[in-house]
Parts: C-alpha cells; sequence; structure tokens
C-alpha cells in the first residue's frame, strides 16, 4: 500500500473546485479520479482531509499510488506503507470516525444516542452536561468498545475527542447523513499484526466519505 499527501493547487476554477469539494460524495468522487481508471475495481483507498492555509489537503492510504492526470493537485512522492511495530509500543494517533452504535437493528449516531438514553429533550437546561463532555464521552466509550479487536488500548486521559460535525450529502436523488468525530493523543499497540490490519481496512463505517484512517507518529 501507498501513503501519500497532496494539496489541491491554485487554479482559475478554485471557487467552483472548493464549492464540489464541500461536499463529501462529490469530494470522493474527485478522489477517485486520482486513480487509473479499472472498470472492475472497488474503493481502494482511505482518505483523511484537513485544510493548509485555506486550502484542503488530503492524506490518502491506496492499494494503488495517485496520478496527477487532471493537474489539480500538488501530490507528494507516494510513500511505501509498511509499518514495523512492536508490542508495547506507544504511537501518536489521528483519527476521524463515524460513529455509530446499533440499536433495534439501526444505526445511531453516538451523541443522539447518548442524548436520547438520558432523556435530554426532557432535562431542564441547567441539568444538561456540557455538549463538549457528551462529546468526549460518547466518543471514549464508543472507541474503547472496538481498540481491542483492532489490536491498542489507550487510557481516557491520553486521548481528546472534537471535531464532531454531522454531515448532508446526495448521491444521485438519495439524501446521506452521517455524523464524524476526531480523536487525537497516545494509544499503545498490543497485537501489531491487527493494528496494522485496521488502518489498512479503516476503523468504523462511511469511509467513503473521509472517515476511518488512521494517521500515526512514532514517539521517543
Amino acid at each position: 500500500m501507498y501513503f501519500t499527501r497532496l494539496t489541491l493547487l491554485k487554479h482559475p476554477n478554485l471557487p467552483a473546485l472548493l464549492h464540489r469539494l464541500g461536499d463529501a460524495y462529490r469530494e470522493h468522487q474527485m478522489l477517485w479520479q486520482l486513480f487509473e481508471p479499472d472498470p472492475n475495481a472497488k474503493r481502494d483507498f482511505l482518505y483523511r482531509r484537513d485544510v493548509y492555509h485555506g486550502v484542503p489537503r488530503y492524506f490518502i492510504l491506496s492499494k494503488r499510488p495517485p496520478v496527477n492526470s487532471l493537474g489539480l493537485w500538488h501530490i507528494d512522492p507516494p510513500k511505501p506503507f509498511r509499518p514495523m511495530l512492536q508490542s508495547g509500543q506507544r504511537l501518536a494517533f489521528m483519527l476521524r470516525v463515524n460513529p455509530v452504535v446499533s440499536r433495534d437493528g439501526k444505526r445511531h449516531d453516538v451523541v443522539t444516542d447518548r442524548k436520547l438514553q438520558m432523556g435530554w429533550k426532557n432535562l431542564p437546561i441547567h441539568e444538561r452536561p456540557p455538549l463538549s463532555s457528551l462529546i468526549q464521552e460518547s466518543g471514549i466509550d464508543w472507541l474503547q468498545q472496538r481498540a481491542e479487536r483492532y489490536g491498542f488500548s489507550f487510557v481516557e486521559e491520553a486521548v481528546r475527542v472534537d471535531g464532531y460535525h454531522l454531515h448532508r450529502t446526495r448521491r444521485n436523488s438519495r439524501l446521506i447523513r452521517f455524523s464524524s468525530m476526531d480523536f487525537s493523543g497516545l494509544l499503545t499497540v498490543n497485537n501489531p499484526d491487527l493494528f496494522i490490519n485496521a488502518i489498512k481496512n479503516g476503523i468504523g463505517p462511511a469511509k467513503a466519505f473521509g472517515c476511518g484512517l488512521m494517521l500515526i507518529r512514532k514517539i521517543n
């Protein structure tokens, strides 16, 4: 696999491109164009978007190296993704996910679900916990419940949860709603094989919309 960083170049139609990239489905379509056409290929990349000097920048983990066929991007040379990790190793990480839980066969956003479980609407305003606390607690619970199967662990105090957003996009006439949440902090690798596999395959749903890619960095 390859890990690549790319930044949108200045372009006469930059406002129109930024408008397209503001829509999750159109953004995904534009990133698909970075790879050689293959009518039989399924999505074989994960990505994360951030903003660098006011311009969208992307981190992509893919099975094929991206190519700048349309000339829209500055693409750093793709790096082979072959992490050498050991059990007990500590890493800094960043992760954007679509955090959902299943109840009665349906998926629910974790923050909305936490509000429903506590009867948020019926609580007096002065008794409602701060939204930031709700996001932190529901996010930590969600990640803790999945960490073992993904081969890592962490302590609550070492992880920050923020960047909670609700998104709406359309695929043809279909309206798609999803949420995203950002984690950053420190973790411990317990099972390197499980952990690397989780990074390659992504964590949680909505991977087509910029969720699921974990960025890691070794620390001293």
